[in-house]
Order: structure tokens, then C-alpha cells, then sequence
């Protein structure tokens, strides 16, 4: 499952910590990157690198919704509608780009491009409301602004990035207040 100069990362990894079984989220996390999901197979690979038996495996993937044990879209949306982003409008985005999609939470579109997930809380209340494509995080955003991301990937293959917005002045701005 993993080539050479990864084996080696993981060994440097593994000399780190005084037992393998401490670098169990970071081979998953290698292994969901290489097959966008952690099947039986790469389960087992983990079992066998971090000397722990699959069933703990199992439960650590089933534990963490960071991993998925089915397969899921190339870019993979979340849409907060905790409090804060419920507020500003979190789950009016998630039905839009639901039925945009033509998917809910956790199905994938037919051709294998997007898959949808409904999470609780990404830690961004303060740009409330927020939705993540992969590790792209967009805050302060709208319906519209959702389903143009959606159009942009479609577009050009990949997300747009984030537009920034400034939460706390910098430090420096602060002290010279």
C-alpha cells in the first residue's frame, strides 16, 4: 500500500514513540489520502504497521468522522448547521446544496465527484455560517456563494480558494491601539 520513501516516513514516525500503536491516526490518515477512503484492506495494512489488532482499527475509523470507511467524492462538502452557523443561515446553504447535488448527508453523486456531509461543529462560529471543501475552509459565505463554489469545481476541476476575511486585528495593530 505504501511505496518506499512513505514506508520510511512511517518508520521515522515510529521511532518517535515508545509503541506503534501511536501512530495509528497518522498511517490512516496517509491511507485515506492515497484511496480517498479506508477500505478492509487498508485497515489491515494499519492493523499490521501499528501492531494492534483490526478491530481496534475498525473502531478508531468508526470513532472519527475525519475517516470513512465507504467511498466518498473527489471533493468531499461540509455544511455546518450547528448554533452559530444555524443562525446565519447554515442549514438554508445545506438544503441548496443538497438538492443541487441531488445527494444528503454522506452520499456521493453518481459520477463520483461530490459527496456531502451535514457536520455538527469546524470551529469557525466567529465566520459563521461555514462550509469546508476538503481542508478548504469558507466562511461568512451564503447560498449563493455555496453553489458558485459547486459551479467553479465543476468548472475547473478544483475549489476556489477561501476569500479572507479578517477576524482579530493583528497583533501588531492591537499593541498600537
Amino acid at each position: 500500500m505504501f511505496n518506499a520513501e512513505e514506508l520510511q516516513e512511517i518508520e521515522a514516525l515510529k521511532k518517535r514513540y515508545e509503541s506503534p500503536q501511536a501512530i495509528l491516526l497518522p498511517v490512516l490518515w496517509k491511507l485515506q489520502e492515497k484511496h480517498g477512503w479506508l477500505d478492509d484492506a487498508s485497515m489491515t495494512e494499519a492493523a499490521s504497521i501499528c501492531e494492534v489488532p483490526k478491530s481496534h482499527v475498525l473502531g478508531v475509523v468508526s470513532f472519527y468522522t475525519m475517516f470513512f470507511d465507504k467511498p466518498m467524492g473527489r471533493h468531499h462538502i461540509m455544511v455546518c448547521t450547528n448554533v452559530s452557523c444555524m443562525l446565519c443561515g447554515g442549514e438554508k446553504i445545506y438544503e441548496e446544496v443538497k438538492q443541487k447535488l441531488g445527494i444528503t448527508h454522506m452520499e456521493r453523486t453518481p459520477d463520483g465527484m461530490f459527496s456531502l456531509e451535514e457536520v455538527e461543529c469546524m470551529g469557525a462560529c466567529g465566520g459563521a455560517p461555514m462550509m469546508a471543501v476538503g481542508e478548504l475552509f469558507y466562511e461568512r459565505i451564503n447560498s449563493a456563494d455555496a453553489l458558485e463554489i459547486i459551479n467553479t469545481i465543476k468548472e475547473k476541476g478544483s475549489a476556489p480558494p477561501p476569500k479572507r476575511t479578517v477576524q482579530l486585528p493583528d497583533i501588531s495593530e492591537a499593541s498600537n491601539a
